[in-house]
């Protein structure tokens, strides 16, 4: 799982945005946001130096 539909809503970054950014689709970033598929590392870590994040905060922890 991960929490990128809630860091971009923190920072008020859309969807297309992301995917212009990363080169890719609108329907793979939505997928990511949605939770429907997890993307690779290399695009975590992507997406976290795009919105300026420490990318532990893209990942819902499994520890409790």
């Amino acid at each position: 799982m991960n929490r990128i539909k809630e860091v971009l809503e923190e920072h008020g970054i859309k969807q297309t945005w992301l995917a212009e950014r990363l080169g890719k689709s609108y329907n793979m970033v939505n997928s990511y946001v949605q939770n429907r598929s997890q993307p690779r590392l290399e695009t975590l870590l992507q997406i976290a130096n795009l919105l300026n994040v420490d990318v532990r905060e893209l990942i819902v922890s499994s520890k409790k």
